[in-house]
């Protein structure tokens, strides 16, 4: 898993990442905004989520310590962070501000 993540991050295609927990509740409303952020965008970026509880290290590396923490890389670099729950439209903002 490490090293795939680091290609899809290090890519010039935005990767969305949602560093998220099964345990958590606003995670769970995460994910049908990501459903709808993923049409909405289309092949602009790619969208994956990561499970903190599955993938500690990744969580570490990115000093992940709230659920969800969403963020947006561009050629390996974090060009957008924020946690807690966000509605689609913003995202989509933020990834077309990024493409």
């Amino acid at each position: 898993m490490a090293a795939k993540f680091s290609e899809l991050i290090k890519s010039n295609t935005p990767t969305f990442v949602d560093f998220s927990a099964a345990w958590c509740g606003p995670c769970k409303m995460m994910a049908p905004i990501l459903e709808e952020l993923k049409t909405k965008v289309g092949d602009k970026a790619r969208i994956i989520k990561i499970d903190i509880d599955k993938n500690p290290q990744a969580a570490s590396a990115y000093k992940v310590q709230n659920v969800p923490t969403l963020m947006l890389f561009k050629n390996g670099n974090v060009v957008w962070r924020q946690s807690g729950v966000v509605r689609t439209e913003y995202l989509k903002q933020v990834i077309d501000k990024h493409s």
